[in-house]
């Protein structure tokens, strides 16, 4: 059998092509200039961007640089997860990671709804806030407080709840570190009684010792079917431009006669007094979000930053899919003239340019 062989001159320019092309990748992995990596970046979505039942959405950007998603408890692959847990890299893609309360807590055993967490950068511990039931006969709604190192759990509760009342007075707690006073502050409330606010102790785990719950937003009965604020719950705060802006919703997230929106009010000072947008506009209503054809009551959400713009996050019911639940959308927010808006005052139903994410 023959074998060729390959002359010296072709053999040495060989050679040389070889040793120049390893020099030239060692200096760009050197320089830092090495090929990146395909871009998996989403540049459109479609809602929902989750289309489980994923209701009372909370996103953060973690510490790691991924964006987290803690959601009220639910059934996943027939297990019930107390505090459900996502991740994502671009606010469109979402991992589920199971749950982040998977230890009840020794004063409840149900209804673990509408969680918020928090980072603190210089504990490097997260801070998840829920409310569940209290096992207390006569006691309805507690608010509870646990703590983690990893976004994604597995939080432990302090052992005791902040707070417990009757019915679901206590429910939706926000936490939010004031910039300007450098307060903590948690805002909660439902039950058809006023969103509050408080006060934290800086371990983040109790009320700041001789603070007080102060009344915020208060719910409205006139009759008027464009009111929603018959009920007021799941208060958001940010701060933009000189103002708080206080997202919240109501007034029936759920069932057959579900009837919900996103509201808004405003004010100088994170512990109030707010004004609403109706008051300020003297109009019925202060929604920004309400149902169109294809989505229904929508609320209940988180506003999260991504390169400068505020994104919401919520839920909503899709009418051809109510067994599906209360699944997760997103839509942009723009200020305009003092006041935060969403494109039609509607979840979108059309594809939409995605956030852009900067790492």
């Amino acid at each position: 059998m023959r074998t060729r062989t390959l002359n010296m001159p072709c053999f040495m320019a060989l050679l040389i092509l070889s040793v120049l092309f390893a020099c030239q990748q060692a200096a760009n992995v050197k320089k830092n200039e090495a090929i990146p990596e395909k871009d998996t970046t989403a540049t459109s979505y479609i809602n929902p961007v989750y289309n489980q039942n994923f209701a009372d959405p909370t996103v953060i950007r973690g510490g790691d640089g991924y964006f987290y998603a803690y959601g009220t408890n639910a059934t996943v692959n027939e297990k019930m997860l107390n505090i459900q847990v996502m991740r994502s890299e671009d606010l469109v893609h979402w991992e589920h990671m199971g749950d982040a309360l998977p230890d009840k807590p020794v004063w409840a055993d149900q209804d673990f709804w509408a969680p918020h967490v928090s980072y603190d950068s210089l504990r490097q511990t997260y801070y998840l806030y829920y409310s569940g039931e209290s096992k207390a006969e006569g006691t309805g709604k507690c608010l509870g407080v646990a703590s983690a190192k990893s976004p994604v759990g597995p939080f432990i509760d302090k052992g005791e709840p902040l707070l417990c009342g009757e019915g679901f007075v206590n429910i939706d707690p926000m936490a939010f570190d004031d910039p300007v006073s450098g307060k903590k502050l948690l805002y909660w409330g439902s039950g058809f009684q006023p969103i509050k606010v408080q006060e934290l102790a800086d371990d983040r785990m109790s009320f700041k010792p001789s603070s007080k719950p102060v009344d915020l937003v208060q719910p409205i009965t006139n009759g008027d079917p464009d009111n929603y604020q018959n009920l007021v719950e799941g208060g958001w705060v940010v701060y933009h431009n000189g103002y708080y802006y206080m997202f919240y919703s109501g007034d029936n997230c759920c069932g057959a006669k579900a009837h919900y929106a996103v509201m808004v009010a405003r004010a100088k000072n994170a512990e109030g007094p707010f004004e609403t947008l109706a008051s300020a506009e003297d109009t019925v209503s202060s929604v920004i979000l309400s149902n169109n054809e294809h989505w229904l009551a929508p609320g209940h959400n988180s506003i999260v930053s991504a390169s400068g713009h505020d994104w919401i996050v919520y839920h909503a019911i899709n009418p051809a899919s109510r067994d599906k639940g209360r699944v997760m959308l997103i839509d942009e927010i723009v200020y305009q003239d003092g006041w935060p808006h969403v494109s039609d005052h509607a979840p979108s139903s059309e594809p939409q340019p995605a956030p852009v994410i900067n790492q």
